[in-house]
């Protein structure tokens, strides 16, 4: 189990497995946001805490909602909006990894997508080659 908190301390993340891989994307979201995301389904993800949302105001339709906490900021996790629940069920999650210690990440691949040039209706392309943390 992965035990996640943002910078106050004031919201708390559980996550019951470690990720596959995180992702470090550079489109605009992901870059300002400063977040470095892992993907799981809901059920094994536990959040404490007040976070708000924000909904990207650029896209007509955003799939997803960035929590954050109230008090120090902290972009926190993700959670998918009514429209992308009801396109493609409640199967996803979010969670900023860099609120994990660095060690507890050892022998994960940190992947590099290029959200920025992204489409949105192909697989990733990527801006330099996956690298495995802790090496």
């Amino acid at each position: 189990m992965l035990k996640l908190s943002c910078l106050c301390g004031r919201v708390r993340i559980e996550v019951a497995k470690k990720p596959d891989f995180i992702n470090e994307c550079n489109c605009a979201l992901c870059g300002k946001s400063g977040a470095r995301w892992s993907y799981f389904h809901p059920a094994d993800i536990g959040v404490t805490g007040k976070t708000r949302g924000y909904r990207r105001e650029d896209k007509d339709d955003p799939a997803a909602e960035i929590h954050f906490c109230e008090r120090c900021g902290t972009t926190t996790h993700f959670t998918l909006t009514e429209s992308a629940i009801a396109r493609f069920g409640n199967v996803q999650m979010g969670v900023n990894m860099r609120l994990a210690d660095e060690g507890d990440l050892a022998g994960i691949e940190l992947r590099f997508p290029d959200g920025r040039n992204w489409s949105g209706g192909t697989d990733f392309g990527y801006v330099r080659k996956a690298h495995i943390i802790g090496r």
